[in-house]
């Protein structure tokens, strides 16, 4: 049994306040006649992604987001999933657009996401997305790197001057916060160190971080002896065997951490909220109010 001395950095919360703005947004622009919309694109039969997909349609009915779905077969070809996302990008009722991955192999993930409006994509993952995060532009941040700021932020967790060691280089996570997290900002402006499983003693930088984010994608990689007391431990990496969460950080590592994420329900629910602040971002963009998401 794991004797906990952490406090707790429930993400739940935090999705709950980032929803209730986007909801409140959404209400505004229904009621300037303009009907945000997500579109939503599953290519093959994982059912995972199918279960995702659901969740993330049902939290768009509740916000007020019309949510059309395109389901392409396993058997559909690279130009198969191009034109669905043409379709898209040239329908001005369509405002953000989710491809769910992964998508079956022999099809290009990378390839369909740069055929997208990168203003539509509300993952953050276009290459033109990172390029506006790395030069400090606006746009649509992306939304696991976006979900740790707002969920240190949430909780009072100062970040601003110091130490904080992301272990994973990921282009989806590891890569995206470290460049987030040193930008000048009140919620960000840290000292960011990006490590990874390449570095035969990775252990020496994770031990002198005041916060560290667990981003590698291998289950149980974190564990109390890489963990500097009294630190600051964000689990973002996660795997799944099946159904089952294996999250990068072991549970013993509340004996040493002065607060932790929780192994469920820390930084996932904040991601998928993130997910519906850059749909709005998308829709308000239309009326020319992006700059005030």
């Amino acid at each position: 049994m794991v004797m906990s001395t952490a406090r707790l950095l429930p993400g739940g919360p935090v999705a709950e306040a980032i929803l209730a703005e986007v909801a409140e947004g959404v209400a505004g622009l229904r009621a300037a006649g303009v009907t945000p919309a997500l579109a939503t694109v599953l290519v093959g039969d994982d059912e995972a992604s199918a279960g995702y997909i659901r969740i993330k349609q049902r939290q768009a009915a509740e916000l007020g987001f019309a949510s059309p779905h395109v389901r392409l077969p396993a058997s559909a070809s690279q130009a198969d999933l191009h034109a669905v996302l043409a379709d898209f990008n040239a329908d001005p009722g369509v405002h953000g657009v989710l491809l769910q991955y992964p998508i079956p192999g022999g099809l290009d993930y990378d390839r369909a996401l740069q055929t997208l409006d990168p203003d539509s994509d509300v993952d953050g993952m276009h290459p033109v997305n990172m390029g506006r995060l790395a030069l400090g532009l606006p746009g649509a941040l992306p939304c696991t790197p976006a979900a740790i700021e707002a969920l240190l932020a949430y909780h009072g967790v100062p970040v601003a001057g110091r130490e904080v060691v992301v272990l994973g280089r990921g282009a989806t996570l590891g890569r995206p916060l470290a460049m987030l997290l040193a930008q000048k900002r009140p919620t960000a402006n840290a000292a960011v160190t990006v490590v990874h499983t390449g570095v035969a003693d990775w252990a020496r930088y994770t031990r002198r971080a005041e916060i560290l984010v667990a981003a590698a994608g291998v289950p149980g990689i974190v564990r109390p002896e890489h963990v500097r007391r009294g630190a600051v431990v964000v689990g973002g990496g996660v795997r799944y065997a099946g159904r089952r969460l294996l999250p990068d950080v072991d549970p013993s590592c509340e004996r040493v951490a002065g607060a932790i994420t929780p192994r469920v329900g820390g930084v996932g629910p904040v991601t998928v909220a993130m997910l519906f602040r850059n749909a709005l971002r998308a829709a308000r963009s239309v009326v020319g109010l992006a700059d005030q998401v």
